[in-house]
């Protein structure tokens, strides 16, 4: 069912200091900042060979990332993506085998422009899990 990683992605304290420390010291190729107001978020994507990191910072009071920074004041891992080839038949496969998706159960369209939706963490060993069609 599932394929590759797409990414992973970490929520940041600092998104300039972010893109910075991946674009100047460690050499990436990083995108600019894009605002998701949708999500409440703001996302930038490190490239990498075998696949990308996925910035993530707080956009706005109701982001649902401030939650995770009141916790872990610098930041850290916030979810897997892995791709699947039709979400649709993901989702039913998986809550067939008790596994709860988050939000309305309904896939909504993320970052990448293509449909997405998350996997209660409970149910995947304490690990955020992003689904994104392929």
């Amino acid at each position: 069912m599932i394929g590759r990683l797409n990414h992973v992605a970490i929520v940041v304290s600092d998104m300039d200091k972010a893109i910075s420390q991946y674009r100047n010291d460690f050499g990436a190729r990083v995108s600019d900042a894009v605002n998701m107001p949708e999500h409440g978020v703001t996302t930038a994507f490190v490239e990498l060979p075998n696949t990308t990191i996925e910035l993530l910072y707080p956009l706005g009071t109701g982001s649902p990332l401030s939650r995770f920074l009141d916790r872990h004041k610098d930041g850290g891992m916030h979810h897997l993506c892995l791709e699947v080839e039709n979400i649709g038949r993901a989702r039913a496969q998986l809550q067939e085998k008790g596994y709860r998706v988050l939000g309305d159960g309904q896939p909504s369209i993320g970052a990448h422009g293509k449909p997405v939706l998350f996997l209660h963490p409970k149910d995947v060993f304490g690990t955020l899990i992003e689904l994104e069609q392929a």
